[in-house]
C-alpha cells in the first residue's frame, strides 16, 4: 500500500485565528498563556484535519507563532545578544523581539533582517551568526509539540530545517565559506535533537534542504555528505526534502546521502522521479511531491498518476506521495468560500482539498477500480475548466498575437525624451517626489468597509476618498515637493485593486496566506485571459491634478508585480499571462496620457522576486519580464515621463536588465 505524508500545513487558521490572537497579544489584550492555548487548539485542529484526510505521517514542527526559521534559531540558541540581556531567551517574547526589534527592556533595537523564502511570497527571519557563534539546545518547544501530537494519537513525523539550509539562510561577516565553517559546531546539536526525538518514539524526521534546488559550490556540496554521515549516527529514519525546483546537478548528491528517504518536487521536476527511483538504495523510500503546494488549482489525476504509476509498481510501499512542498503557501480551506462562482470553485483546491486529492491518488494507485466515480468527477472539473469560454477570450489572444517589436519601443532614445520632458514639465534640477501610497488610516479603512457592506453609497464613499486626496495634495504642497501623488486612498492593495477591475481575475473571501508573522495576504487568482473593460485610475488622478498646478503622477502596479503576487494559471506559460496584463495596463497608461497626465509611475516591486532559483534560467525570465514592462510603457509620447519603482530586493546583479526597461526615472529602495 502506498504511503502518504504532508510536508507542512497552513498555520494561521481558516479564519486567520492566529493573526488575530497575535495582534491581541501584542496589544496586551490577552496574556501569553491564552496565546499558547490558541496555538495548541490550532495545532490539534490541523493535525486532525490531516489525519481525517488520510495522511499517514502527520508533520509536527511546522507550526510557528511567527516564522519557523526564527523558531529554529531560538531552538539552537542562535539569539543575538541585543535580544537577551538577562531575559528568558526561550520565552515566546524572544521570537517577537527578534522579529519586531525590541530589547528585553522594551527599548527599540535593530530587528533581525527579514527576506523572501526562496522564490515564494513568504518571508523568513534571517539567522544572525558571528565567528564566535556557539550553538546549543536552548528550547523544548519542538519536543513539547511532538508530545502533544502523540497524546492525540497521531503518527508523528518531525519536521525541522536541515543543517545546510539553515546555515545558508543565515548571515555573518565574511563569505559563505565562513558560514560553512560553523557546521562542525552545529552538527552535534542536531545529533542531540535527533536523539531526543528518537527517545520520544519518533520514527521519521523530515529535514528540509531546499537549497538543493540552488547553484551550490563544491564546498557546499561536499558539506552535505559530511553532515549527513555525521547525523545518521542518531539511528532514526531521516527524510531529506527538497522542493521549489529540480535538483539537477545535485540529484546524485541527494541520492548518495546515507539517509532513509528523499523527497523530490514532482511538480516542478517530474523528470527526476524515474531517475531517482532507478538509482534509489535498496531500502530507501522515495517521496514524490505530485500535488502542487504553491498554487490553488485542482490536480489533473491522470497527469499526476502518470508520473508515479510505473514507480509504484517498482517500489511498492517504498513510494510515498505528498504535496510538492509545505502547504503553507496556499489558503487553508475552500469550504470557507461562500461567494465564489460555482464553476470557479470546482476548479480550485486549497490545503484541505489538496490532501483529499492526495488520498484519492493513493487509493487510485492501490485500486483504481474503487475510485472510478471520484476520478470521473475530478476529470469532469478539469474538462470544464479547459473548455470554459470564461477562460478563453479570442480577442485577447488575437491582440497578444499582434504584439511586435514596436509595442516595446519608445519613439526616441532617452536623451531626446529627457530634453522634451524637461521642456514640458519645467522641473528643477533635482526634483523631489514620493513613491505613491500614503498610510491607509483607520478612517479610510472604515469608509471602505462600510461601502462594501452597503452601509454607505458610492457618492458618500467617493466624497470621503476625495477629501483624503485633497488632504494629501495639500500636505505635499506645504512640504514643497515638486511632483505629487494622490496617496491611493481608494486602493485596498496595490495588486488586488487592479485585479478587481480586470477581466480574468477572481478574488476570495478567506483565501488568506501568511506572508510573515501576523501579516497575511489574499492573492488574486488569475483564472482566464486578461483585459481591461474600462479605465481604472484616470478619474482619481484627474481629480488630484485639479487641486494643484504641480504635476501629479499617475500610479500603476506593473504587470510583473501583478503576476508574481497572484495565483497564476497553470495551463499557459507565465510569460503569456504577463503580456496580457501588460496590454491591459498599456490601455490605462494611454488613457492617463490622453487625460493630460504627464508623469506615470509603473511600480515593479516584485521584478526580482520572480527570478528562477538557478542563475542559468534568469535571462529567459528577465527577457519576457522586461518586455512586458516595455509593452506597458512604450505607447506614450516622448514628453510623457515614465517612472518605475522597485523595492524589497538587492538589484545589483540585474541592474543591466533594469536599465533595459528604458524607464525615464528609476527609483530603487
Amino acid at each position: 500500500m502506498t504511503v502518504t505524508h504532508n510536508l507542512g500545513y497552513p498555520r494561521i487558521g481558516a479564519q486567520r485565528e492566529l493573526k488575530h490572537a497575535l495582534e491581541r497579544y501584542w496589544r496586551e489584550e490577552i496574556d501569553a498563556a491564552q496565546l499558547e492555548a490558541l496555538g495548541r487548539a490550532l495545532r490539534a485542529r490541523h493535525w486532525q484535519q490531516q489525519a481525517d484526510a488520510g495522511v499517514d505521517w502527520i508533520p509536527v514542527g511546522d507550526f510557528s507563532f511567527y516564522d519557523h526559521i526564527l523558531d529554529w534559531s531560538v531552538t539552537l540558541g542562535a539569539i543575538p545578544e541585543r535580544f537577551v540581556a538577562g531575559a528568558d531567551e526561550t520565552a515566546l517574547d524572544t521570537c517577537f523581539r527578534m522579529a519586531r526589534g525590541r530589547a528585553p527592556s522594551g527599548e527599540p533595537v535593530a530587528a533581525c533582517e527579514m527576506t523572501k523564502w526562496f522564490d515564494s511570497n513568504y518571508h523568513y527571519i534571517v539567522p544572525e551568526f558571528s565567528s564566535e557563534q556557539v550553538f546549543r539546545l536552548a528550547s523544548d518547544r519542538l519536543f513539547d509539540q511532538v508530545a502533544e501530537a502523540q497524546a492525540l494519537g497521531h503518527q508523528v513525523k518531525a519536521v525541522i530545517p536541515g543543517p545546510l539550509t539553515y546555515l545558508w539562510l543565515g548571515k555573518m561577516p565574511g563569505t559563505d565559506l565562513d558560514k560553512l565553517r560553523l557546521l562542525d559546531r552545529l552538527l552535534p546539536i542536531y545529533v542531540q535533537i535527533l536523539a531526543r526525538l528518537k527517545a520520544q518514539g519518533v520514527e521519521w524526521v523530515q529535514l528540509d534542504e531546499p537549497i538543493l534546488s540552488l547553484d551550490l559550490s563544491v564546498d557546499w556540496q561536499t558539506a552535505f555528505t559530511t553532515a549527513y554521515q555525521y547525523v545518521t549516527t542518531s539511528n532514526i529514519h531521516l527524510l531529506v526534502a527538497n522542493y521549489f525546483g529540480g535538483l539537477e546537478d545535485n540529484l546524485p548528491l541527494l541520492l548518495n546521502l546515507p539517509v532513509a528517504g528523499i523527497h523530490i518536487d514532482g511538480v516542478r521536476a517530474p523528470q527526476e522521479i524515474p531517475i531517482a527511483a532507478h538509482r534509489l538504495g535498496a531500502t530507501q523510500i522515495l517521496s514524490c511531491g505530485i500535488i502542487d503546494g504553491r498554487n490553488i488549482w485542482r490536480t489533473d489525476p491522470d497527469a499526476a498518476l502518470g508520473k508515479v504509476r510505473a514507480v509504484a509498481a517498482q517500489l511498492g510501499e517504498r513510494l510515498w506521495l505528498a504535496p510538492s512542498c509545505s502547504l503553507l503557501h496556499v489558503p487553508a480551506d475552500l469550504d470557507s468560500e461562500k461567494h465564489l462562482d460555482a464553476d470557479i470553485v470546482s476548479w480550485l483546491a486549497f490545503a484541505k482539498q489538496k490532501l483529499a486529492e492526495l488520498h484519492l491518488l493513493r487509493r487510485a494507485l492501490d485500486n483504481q477500480d474503487a475510485v472510478v466515480d471520484e476520478l470521473a468527477l475530478l476529470r469532469s472539473a478539469m474538462l470544464s475548466r479547459s473548455q470554459s469560454p470564461r477562460i478563453h477570450q479570442p480577442q485577447v489572444k488575437q491582440r497578444v498575437a499582434g504584439v511586435d517589436g514596436e509595442y516595446a519601443r519608445r519613439n526616441a532614445p532617452f536623451c531626446e525624451r529627457n530634453a522634451a520632458q524637461h521642456a514640458w514639465l519645467n522641473l528643477p534640477l533635482f526634483p523631489t517626489t514620493t513613491i505613491g501610497s500614503f498610510p491607509q488610516t483607520a478612517e479610510i479603512r472604515a469608509a471602505r468597509r462600510r461601502y462594501k457592506n452597503g452601509e454607505i453609497g458610492e457618492t458618500t464613499y467617493r466624497q470621503a476618498m476625495c477629501a483624503e486626496i485633497a488632504r494629501v495634495i495639500g500636505a505635499q504642497e506645504k512640504l514643497g515637493l515638486d511632483v505629487l501623488v494622490h496617496g491611493e486612498p481608494e486602493r485596498n492593495d496595490m495588486v488586488e485593486y487592479f485585479g478587481e477591475q480586470l477581466q480574468g481575475f477572481v478574488f476570495t473571501s478567506n483565501g488568506w496566506v501568511q506572508s510573515y508573522g501576523s501579516r497575511c495576504v489574499k492573492p488574486p487568482i488569475i483564472y482566464g485571459d486578461i483585459s481591461r473593460p474600462r479605465a481604472i485610475t484616470v478619474d482619481w488622478i484627474n481629480y488630484a491634478q485639479s487641486l494643484t498646478a504641480k504635476p501629479v503622477k499617475g500610479m500603476l502596479t506593473g504587470p510583473v508585480t501583478i503576476l508574481n503576487w497572484s495565483f497564476v494559471r497553470d495551463d499557459v506559460p507565465r510569460a503569456d499571462t504577463c503580456l496580457q496584463i501588460a496590454l491591459a495596463l498599456r490601455d490605462e497608461v494611454l488613457d492617463l496620457e490622453k487625460s493630460g497626465v504627464r508623469i506615470i509611475q509603473i511600480d515593479e516591486a516584485a521584478l526580482r522576486e520572480g527570478l528562477p532559483l538557478r542563475r542559468k534560467h534568469w535571462a529567459d525570465y528577465l527577457r519576457w519580464a522586461v518586455h512586458a514592462f516595455k509593452v506597458t510603457a512604450s505607447g506614450v509620447a516622448d514628453a510623457t515621463q515614465i517612472h518605475t519603482h522597485m523595492c524589497y530586493s538587492n538589484f545589483n546583479d540585474i541592474i543591466a536588465w533594469i536599465a533595459a526597461m528604458d524607464a525615464d526615472v528609476i527609483t530603487i529602495e
